[in-house]
């Protein structure tokens, strides 16, 4: 994998002009060759510095929201693929909006499957996007800035961090519950 990141990064930096459309594009086409939205926004960062990095790999992000939006929306056996992907991993949970976009930060995770969370909660396209937006910011500049960082963390700090992450998801879930008991009553 390592030796696969340093191969893209030195294409990017030998593509002069055209190399943030081939950055576009590797964002687009990385969930085809299995590659971690972590370790594309951590060539982002690498190859254009953070903040250049960082508006890329949100765009990146961005398009592949939008492009799985319309596939699940189109092609029928994906969308039955991420149903039962859906049932396989949180079995009979409903996911808040919050709760989707804290998940997006979790390095791993599977984007499509976020994705798939985050449509069934939007009424449009439009608002999918919108939420979409809010929810891209995060990971593109956590992952672009610190991505080095989180994967360099000792094994008990990527732990505790992973940790931390999941409570935080825990206790979101906890206040959306009691939030909707008491707006039933």
């Amino acid at each position: 994998m390592d030796q696969f990141d340093k191969s893209i990064e030195l294409f990017i930096e030998n593509a002069g002009w055209m190399a943030p459309f081939f950055f576009l594009i590797l964002h687009l086409i990385r969930p085809f060759v299995f590659l971690p939205v972590v370790a594309v926004c951590i060539v982002g960062g690498v190859a254009f510095g953070f903040v250049q990095g960082a508006i890329l790999s949100y765009l990146g992000l961005m398009l592949m929201s939008a492009i799985i939006y319309f596939l699940l929306e189109r092609l029928p056996k994906f969308h039955r693929k991420m149903t039962k992907l859906k049932e396989r991993i949180f079995p009979d949970r409903t996911l808040s909006v919050g709760q989707v976009m804290l998940l997006r930060i979790m390095p791993f995770v599977h984007f499509q499957l976020l994705c798939f969370y985050l449509m069934d909660m939007t009424k449009s396209f439009k608002e999918y996007m919108y939420y979409s937006a809010i929810g891209l910011t995060l990971p593109a500049v956590v992952y672009t800035a610190f991505g080095q960082s989180i994967t360099e963390f000792p094994w008990y700090m990527t732990l505790a961090f992973l940790f931390v992450l999941i409570a935080l998801f825990l206790v979101i879930e906890k206040y959306n519950k009691t939030r909707a008991l008491h707006q039933e009553n």
